[in-house]
């Protein structure tokens, strides 16, 4: 943070991340081979031509790697935990593979410009420089220049869970703004968590034994499998949402995932759901928050709402919060069933502060979710730095108003492109992404179908899409693509990809109509030839010449 700060103040110009990540050294030649080989979901030729021969030994600085000791595999995992070895982790979907794709070949405009695009990185950089803005404007806020270090033996001292209050109430009154003013947030329910994969967890510890299950609305967010049931043993049971009503959550739905869940013998400890929705990027309609508050108070089971991408909505329909439900007392709702997970990585644009939150009215969830918290804590560094921020009343109004703006803006240049290739997308007013619908384009309607042209959107066209079937959507074509998390150019060269795409397929498939149409042609001419040759004959008295000799003879 420190040497951010300090770039910020020599420069204006924010720092690109360089085209390739550092090469780790010492690394255990199998341990490179099995991250760098293509994913086992991709075909081979996910390796691009155009890139440097050093990409098989590039490490992201995203990846996930992890250097392993010598020996045999089998030896080592024998040496290890249940939850060390089984995959819980959910690396190996489809949605992380287009990760790794990207990670050993990544685009960049000037050093590798046929590289992989990442648009499958729900990140928000539309208004750093905002935040850029900010810290230079306010240096006293860090404890890392001349101004602000008179605060760093408080800050560096060790802080209790309950976190700095000074940011406890920042992020309530940002939290409050995010919503439009219309529900209040108690500081003293607010638990801090390292990003809120962590907040995640420590709710599904807090709520659920191992074999317990939540129910979750389809298409999810598929880190999600590794948040609630990784290290908790919870489980994840889908309520089945359909592309016919945009993919809304209704009482139906919700009594066939409850009934299913019953012949597994789980218990069902409650309901997971996004507001605004990851991938949708839709927002709940209050009809529906009654609804699953409804069957939450008949089921007596828990409701928990990911906000986190509460402060990203950037059309005129107002996002309601289920605080803003509970708050008010509707619908006979009991407060003590209710939770919320947020964060500041999306409205702010900040993953790399880790700065997850809880919010709950069960007074004994918040007591236990705040000991929990003691493994995996928000900085006091970071508390200190972003308290001041959010305390700037003047500044959180305007950074959330241009924020939804710039969010308006790029989603409407984005889907306007994809539209004018004959390409739709779910209506959506919030979020950092788009469904897109590619339905149309699946030679299989059928998952498998839908995975084959995943591989060509990344290996070919070279742009990391996420297929829906790692959303746990039933209907194959439907795939999230983000647009956040790029500058306008890169959007540019996205868009162009894509329509050259589409106009080859709509080439080949028009050729390909041609050539059966040329087929059942030919076929139909050679099953008519006999008929033909037998009429002909047979009308050959009627329409032969009268100098015939045939003629003649008849006479």
């Amino acid at each position: 943070m420190c040497g951010t700060l300090n770039v910020l103040r020599s420069s204006s110009s924010p720092r690109s991340r360089p085209p390739f990540p550092p090469i780790i050294p010492n690394s255990h030649p199998s341990v490179l081979h099995s991250h760098f080989s293509p994913p086992p979901t991709l075909s081979s030729s996910s390796s691009s031509s155009s890139s440097s021969p050093l990409c098989s030994l590039i490490i992201s600085l995203h990846s996930p790697l992890s250097l392993l000791p010598m020996g045999p595999p089998e030896a080592t995992e024998a040496l290890l935990s249940e939850i060390a070895t089984n995959g819980g982790h959910c690396e190996n979907s489809s949605y992380f593979d287009g990760w790794k794709a990207y990670d050993q070949d990544p685009y960049h405009p000037t050093e590798n410009p046929d590289g992989v695009i990442q648009m499958g990185l729900a990140e928000n950089q539309l208004c750093h420089d905002l935040l850029e803005g900010w810290l230079r404007e306010n240096p006293a806020a860090s404890i890392c220049t001349p101004e602000g270090s008179s605060q760093f033996k408080f800050v560096a001292n060790f802080q209790d869970y309950h976190g700095l209050p000074s940011f406890r109430f920042a992020v309530a009154k940002f939290m409050e703004k995010a919503r439009g003013g219309r529900v209040t947030f108690d500081p003293n329910r607010i638990v801090m968590s390292g990003g809120a994969t962590g907040a995640q967890e420590t709710l599904a510890f807090c709520l659920a034994n191992p074999g317990d299950a939540f129910l979750i609305p389809t298409p999810y967010y598929p880190a999600f499998d590794r948040d609630f049931c990784w290290r908790t043993k919870a489980r994840l049971l889908p309520i089945h949402c359909e592309s016919s009503n945009g993919f809304k959550i209704t009482a139906a739905a919700l009594d066939d995932a409850y009934e299913s869940a019953g012949k597994t013998k789980a218990r069902v400890k409650g309901i997971l759901v996004t507001n605004p929705s990851n991938p949708l990027g839709t927002t709940m309609d209050r009809e529906t928050l009654q609804t699953l508050f409804s069957f939450v108070n008949e089921k007596r089971i828990h409701l928990i709402c990911d906000e986190i991408f509460g402060g990203t909505v950037f059309k005129s329909q107002p996002f309601v919060s289920v605080v803003e439900i509970a708050a008010a007392g509707e619908a006979n709702i009991d407060r003590s069933l209710v939770h919320v997970v947020s964060s500041l990585s999306k409205d702010l644009g900040l993953p790399g502060f880790r700065v997850g939150i809880i919010y709950s009215f069960n007074d004994a969830v918040v007591a236990t979710a705040r000991k929990m918290s003691s493994f995996g804590l928000v900085s006091s560094q970071t508390q200190h730095l972003l308290g001041a921020m959010l305390s700037d009343e003047e500044f959180t109004s305007r950074y959330l108003a241009e924020n939804a703006r710039r969010l308006a803006e790029r989603h409407e240049e984005f889907t306007d492109g994809l539209k004018r290739v004959g390409i739709r997308c779910l209506d959506s007013n919030g979020g950092l992404f788009c469904w897109m619908d590619l339905r149309p384009m699946l030679k299989e309607k059928t998952p498998d179908g839908e995975l084959e042209l995943w591989r060509v959107i990344v290996n070919e066209v070279k742009l990391n899409v996420s297929p829906g079937s790692a959303f746990h959507c039933r209907e194959p074509g439907w795939f999230r693509v983000c647009f956040a998390n790029m500058d306008g150019e890169t959007t540019a060269t996205a868009l162009r990809r894509i329509r050259r795409f589409v106009e080859r397929a709509r080439e080949a498939e028009e050729k390909e109509v041609k050539r059966k149409e040329k087929k059942r042609w030919d076929s139909g001419l050679r099953l008519s030839l006999p008929r033909r040759f037998d009429q002909n004959f047979a009308m050959a008295a009627i329409i032969s010449s009268p100098h015939s000799p045939l003629v003649q003879a008849t006479n």
